[in-house]
């Protein structure tokens, strides 16, 4: 895999470029680069999360931060994908197929690798919230050139979709949440910190 055309294939993507949305769309040969893009913009994320928490002291944290962040991106990917397919196709007769959607969205997730600078006090999270932000819009051309939508329906299956992926991010986070402070208390009451 050429690692300076998959940056040149992000910043088409991250540019709004239509026709490369169309081309990713048509050509399976974009599929592991797609992936890989998530990938690398997950670990990004999940590096930002991880320096945040050990400026903060806490190296366990720091860690969680770092496999779940990675974890939860990646599958939030798939997530998103599938559900944009679904309600796309279900309600409003895109014409997307999921292997499509999963190109095209991978590369929409490019803008979110800015979520590295997470760990810097006060300006941190506002880049991360920028990439975020970014990466939606990103979202919204991809659908919208591979569902073949008009804009309103594209936001309405881009929002749904992502609402469902917070909801599941936010409900793994509760639960791995509860899990490992359970488990930190239980530590601290054995080894007596």
């Amino acid at each position: 895999m050429d690692f300076n055309a998959m940056i040149g294939n992000v910043r088409r993507a991250m540019s709004l470029d239509r026709s490369f949305y169309q081309q990713v769309a048509n050509d399976e040969r974009y599929s592991q680069e797609a992936l890989m893009v998530v990938i690398v913009a997950s670990v990004l994320t999940g590096l930002g999360s991880f320096l945040g928490q050990l400026i903060g002291s806490n190296f366990v944290g720091a860690l969680i931060a770092l496999v779940l962040g990675v974890v939860l991106a990646v599958v939030g990917y798939y997530i998103w994908a599938y559900v944009v397919q679904w309600v796309g196709a279900k309600f409003f007769n895109g014409q997307a197929t999921a292997p499509q959607l999963l190109r095209t969205l991978g590369y929409a997730y490019g803008p979110t690798a800015l979520a590295i600078f997470s760990f810097i006090p006060c300006f941190g999270g506002l880049i991360a919230l920028v990439g975020g932000i970014w990466s939606l819009v990103c979202g919204f051309f991809a659908v919208r050139e591979t569902h073949r939508l008009s804009d309103g329906q594209t936001i309405m299956t881009v929002v749904i979709g992502w609402v469902v992926v917070m909801v599941i991010t936010v409900l793994v986070t509760i639960v791995v949440g509860t899990v490992f402070g359970i488990s930190a208390m239980g530590m601290n009451a054995v080894f007596g910190r």
